[in-house]
């Protein structure tokens, strides 16, 4: 159960930082499909997670609100984990 409560985390984290790299390419004039298979994934996967705390993580045009769950993600999963040890 911890194996796989760890790789759910793992790959909830990942997902996020996918979508943050994504966020830059427009300033490097790469652009992305946004309807692109691949990419809705990642939508999908990270939306509900991150769109709940735009509104209040957002200063100016930063958008912390990546960075504040990916935090959390990590305490809430060493939590977790140590609750199943």
């Amino acid at each position: 159960m911890a194996n796989f409560l760890s790789l759910v985390f793992q790959l909830l984290w990942w997902a996020i930082l996918i979508r943050v790299l994504l966020s830059w390419l427009p300033m490097a004039n790469i652009r992305i499909d946004p309807y692109h298979p691949a990419i809705r994934v990642i939508y999908s996967i990270t939306d509900p997670i991150l769109e709940p705390l735009r509104e209040y993580l957002t200063i100016s045009m930063i958008d912390f609100s990546p960075v504040f769950v990916l935090i959390l993600l990590g305490l809430i999963q060493d939590m977790l984990l140590k609750l199943l040890s």
